[in-house]
């Protein structure tokens, strides 16, 4: 059962919400519950207090506080939440893209608005759940990494840092008594067949390679990780057969 907050400073935009979304349950057999918040400081409130929801529906002109405000808020609880931004202002269009936001539905809110928003944010929590993931415990809790999102690992003393496509780095900390803690990153990710090691401290995903030369890679996001002299010849081999596969 997904959790809905529903966030807007207009007691009548939250009662026509909430019966979309009811009829929307009806149509679809959408399993949820929501909760309203008629502004951004209860509803961070509520998550301060251990609250979560799978889906946040946010008005962004609201007074004092703003929509906008509350999604950057509720990004330092929960990286991978739905959040969609209904409003009646357009300018802030660019700005949704800051928070990962799914959707931007401009005011007045119809059934077919809604619908639709709801259609894209299921579609995209189905794709989320059928990528291959895995777990990791960063320095901002546990995280669930996206395999296909994930450009290159790479370790710094006893840090491990994942770099994402969307330019975002996730830190772990490793324990200190640990002797070999980025051979274990390793070897839980190259069993995906995606991945090459082409030096002591760095994974590479191979479906980001834009180049290899005898001491660097460089990947599609402009970043280069080097090249072990001892692993040229190997990762060459290894990328033409990925790309062969």
């Amino acid at each position: 059962m997904l959790q809905i907050a529903v966030c807007d400073d207009h007691a009548d935009e939250i009662a026509n919400m909430v019966q979309l979304i009811d009829q929307y349950n009806a149509l679809k057999d959408f399993d949820c519950e929501y909760t309203g918040f008629p502004n951004g400081i209860e509803l961070i409130a509520a998550l301060e207090k251990g609250n979560r929801f799978d889906v946040y529906c946010l008005d962004i002109i609201m007074p004092g506080f703003s929509g906008m405000d509350a999604a950057k808020e509720i990004r330092g609880f929960d990286k991978t939440a739905q959040i969609l931004f209904f409003t009646s202002s357009p300018e802030y269009a660019a700005d949704s893209y800051s928070v990962d936001a799914v959707n931007y539905v401009l005011k007045p809110v119809t059934k077919e608005k809604m619908f639709s928003a709801f259609d894209k944010m299921l579609e995209r929590i189905q794709t989320e759940k059928d990528e291959v993931s895995v777990i990791v415990k960063s320095n901002e809790g546990i995280q669930k990494i996206t395999i296909s999102h994930l450009v290159f690992a790479e370790v710094s003393g006893h840090t491990v840092r994942y770099h994402l496509y969307n330019g975002r780095v996730i830190e772990c900390r490793t324990p200190r008594d640990s002797t070999e803690p980025f051979s274990v990153v390793c070897e839980n990710l190259l069993k995906y067949g995606c991945f090459s090691r082409p030096h002591y401290s760095y994974l590479v995903n191979m479906r980001y390679v834009k180049t290899i030369e005898n001491n660097k890679i460089t990947l599609k996001n402009n970043s280069s990780v080097p090249v072990a002299k001892s692993k040229a010849g190997e990762i060459k081999e290894r990328y033409f057969a990925y790309k062969m596969e």
